[in-house]
């Protein structure tokens, strides 16, 4: 035994000698070069490529069975001129023992120079669906088409080629890829997608045991022109059975630009956990790290149902970031606004949900500036940019976001303020005894655009908003709800409410852009909210023309994109009453005392006092034609005396002309200066009043009517005259004559 041991070990050494000796002879004596031609025929009868090979071939045997080629490329054989892949270098090493165990054991594999140039052409067919395939036969038919021979073998079934596929065990070393290009032309839609410069490596490749990879390319688009750098890290894992593969520890870097970008250079990064498993359909990428610019996030994503229609859910952290400087480092800088400093502040975190056609942030919490809100936000059809917003948030000042105004508005504000503290400073609160106050003529709106009218064309949403505080055109809201939708360029406003200064407030509208021109429509009622809020002031310090509770109803529309053709355009009707009101440095009284003191043809012996004149109710109607607005049915209720008026409210120059009369009512109330007494002969004459000037003066405006009060001062001298021929009539007839002959004697003078 011991002897036959022996020579089994001598033979057994023996044919591994004879087995060295073949393979230097083989690899030493015979060269693959002579044999170009024939490798290149059997690469087309057996793989059904064109295989083109300018550079030499290198190899080995044993233990490796080594191949290098250089200076290769493949086509297909339909396009056999136009190679879809070249390369300058392919080396590789592969075990030959093992691959008689279906084991694949290389050593590092090196790629150097691959060009891959994918086609797809104007009917939609891709040059690399024809590799392997064979050429047609131009004399085969379906009918003479050969029948398999009788007992030859079956060709494999899917599941069984895939089931050997599966029993092969992949082993590398390492693979390195140096310098690689890949171009993917469309020539359908004109687009085209590169990656060039590509640096891929790796560490060993086992299934089932963790792979470091690093891998950098440059990568570009062209519509829309786009260019990126790249780098990526990580620990590559597989496993072919469970068809689970995950990249741990992922890093992924770089930077890009182009036109979404306008040329801004953006850089980004991404880490975390990402694992696929195509067993269960699920995939999911844990631990994740965003970055973009000064912009973080953090989050966990995950998807299912990948074979069918893929579902992502997850969680999201937006860490505080300034948006405005934000937007403006990608290219899309925010419009200016009121306040430079808006947008400054931001940060959200939310659950995400999302399909392939639409997305959501659920159990949103959004911090804006001062802000803070809390809801959901979804886009429901991609396509259609079907936005839905369900927001409640604490306090929020809209003015702060308006867009600021154009240089062009500023100086027609200014120019208009500058007009009006002309009027003011030439009408002496109270006196009555200046000029009437001109008609303003500078306008008063601006004509900047307010609507971005192709996004609301575009514009598919449904928007539920509610606020403890709103600020919206300096109206401090409590309790605001704001409900709109938009579909198709239409635009509802289906309401907007809340409390203002102890009172209430409601709007209605819509805003139609289908049309060239926008079409604005709105319906407000306001209930006992104080109305010197809702006018303009130049400072806060400044005294409003008038107070009170004010109750409006209106229902107006305009045309327009601007602030001056909407009130150029301002047609509709409204009615408004002002309970409990005063008008500020302005004394009726006073008027009143300066017409009875000209009709008593005596001088007022002080100063005019300004000071304010309260009323009890202060109504009317207006009539909106084009941006004027005429008020027939001025009334103003003050104790002992009652004020009519009518007349028109430019609004376009915020001016005003009105025609006032006022009447005493009975109340011969102490007046401050003798020469005003009022007497029994004033009660129920109607002293003329004529008010213009610019909105904001109110009373201070209103002069007496000279010319009204001449007719007046008539009037009074033949009601004097009549008493006068009565009492005389009672002294020359006294009882003499029935009372009735002297009341017909009486009817005469007054004719």
């Amino acid at each position: 035994m011991k002897a036959f041991g022996k020579f089994l070990g001598l033979g057994l050494l023996g044919l591994l000698l004879i087995i060295v000796a073949l393979g230097f002879a083989l690899t030493h004596l015979f060269d693959p070069n002579d044999y170009k031609d024939e490798i290149r025929q059997l690469a087309r009868n057996k793989a059904h490529v064109e295989l083109t090979l300018n550079g030499d071939i290198g190899w080995s045997l044993f233990p490796w069975l080594g191949l290098e080629l250089h200076e290769a490329s493949i086509a297909t054989l339909n396009n056999p001129k136009q190679p879809f892949a070249d390369l300058q270098m392919l080396g590789l090493s592969v075990r030959v023992l093992p691959l008689l165990r279906r084991e694949v054991q290389m050593s590092d594999v090196r790629i150097e120079g691959l060009n891959l140039t994918l086609l797809r052409d104007e009917h939609g067919h891709g040059n690399w669906e024809d590799i392997g395939k064979p050429l047609p036969d131009p004399n085969a038919t379906a009918s003479n088409q050969p029948a398999p021979a009788e007992g030859a073998p079956a060709q494999p079934s899917a599941q069984a080629q895939a089931s050997s596929e599966r029993a092969v065990k992949l082993d590398i070393d390492s693979l390195t890829v140096n310098n690689a290009r890949v171009q993917f032309t469309d020539e359908q839609s004109g687009k085209s997608y590169g990656a060039e410069s590509i640096q891929l490596s790796s560490g060993p490749i086992h299934d089932g045991v963790n792979t470091p990879i690093k891998a950098s390319a440059f990568l570009s688009a062209s519509e829309p022109n786009i260019k990126a750098r790249t780098e990526l890290v990580g620990d590559l894992r597989f496993d072919r059975k469970l068809k689970r593969y995950s990249l741990e520890d992922m890093r992924l870097s770089g930077e890009t630009s182009g036109e979404p970008t306008a040329g801004k250079t953006v850089t980004f990064a991404a880490q975390g956990q990402v694992l696929v498993d195509l067993g269960a359909n699920v995939a999911s990428w844990s631990g994740l790290k965003v970055s973009a610019n000064q912009l973080r996030a953090l989050g966990e994503l995950s998807l299912r149902d990948l074979d069918k229609a893929p579902q992502i859910s997850g969680g999201l952290s937006i860490a505080q970031f300034d948006l405005r400087t934000f937007l403006d480092g990608i290219g899309h800088p925010l419009p200016a606004t009121a306040d430079p400093a808006a947008f400054a502040k931001l940060e959200l975190v939310g659950r995400l949900q999302g399909t392939q056609n639409s997305i959501a942030m659920e159990d949103l919490a959004v911090k804006l500036d001062q802000s803070t809100f809390t809801g959901r936000v979804a886009v429901e059809d991609f396509a259609k940019q079907a936005l839905r917003v369900q927001l409640k948030g604490d306090t929020f000042d809209a003015d702060r976001y308006l867009p600021a105004k154009s240089d062009e508005a500023k100086g027609a504000k200014a120019a208009r303020q500058a007009e009006v503290k002309q009027q003011e400073a030439s009408a002496i609160a109270g006196a009555g005894t200046t000029p009437l106050p001109n008609a303003p003529t500078q306008v008063a709106w601006s004509n900047d655009k307010l609507l971005p009218v192709d996004r609301l064309r575009a514009l598919d949403l449904q928007a539920d908003l509610s606020f403890g505080a709103l600020t919206l055109d300096k109206l401090p809201i409590t309790d605001a709800q704001l409900k709109a939708n938009g579909q198709g360029g239409l635009v509802t406003l289906e309401t907007l409410r809340g409390g203002l200064y102890n009172g209430t407030f409601e709007a209605k509208g819509t805003v139609d852009v289908r049309p060239a021109v926008p079409q604005l429509g709105v319906n407000t009622r306001i209930n006992r909210v104080p109305v010197e809020h809702f006018i303009k002031r130049e400072s806060p310090d400044q005294a409003p023309p008038v107070k009170g509770l004010l109750t409006l109803s209106s229902d107006l529309t305009a045309t327009g994109n601007s602030q001056k053709a909407l009130i150029d355009t301002l047609n509709g009707n409204a009615s408004f009453t002002i309970n409990d009101g005063v008008l500020v440095n302005a004394n009726l009284e006073q008027q009143l005392c300066q017409a009875i003191a000209t009709l008593n043809r005596k001088q007022l012996s002080g100063e005019p006092r300004a000071k304010d004149t309260p009323f009890q109710e202060l109504r009317g109607t207006l009539v909106v034609r084009n941006g004027v607005a005429s008020n027939p049915d001025l009334k103003v209720r003050i104790p002992g005396l009652t004020v009519n008026g009518q007349g028109d409210l430019d609004l376009r120059v915020l001016g005003m002309d009105y025609g006032v009369g006022v009447v005493v009512e009975g109340d011969q109330r102490a007046m401050p200066d003798p020469a005003c007494q009022v007497n029994e002969r004033y009660v129920g004459v109607e002293v003329p009043l004529r008010c213009r000037g610019p909105l904001e003066l109110g009373a201070k405006a209103c002069r007496l009517d000279q010319d009204g009060l001449g007719k007046v001062a008539a009037k009074l001298a033949g009601n004097r005259l009549k008493d006068k021929i009565d009492e005389k009539l009672d002294e020359k007839l006294g009882d003499k004559v029935s009372p009735e002959l002297k009341d017909a004697l009486k009817g005469l003078f007054k004719r």
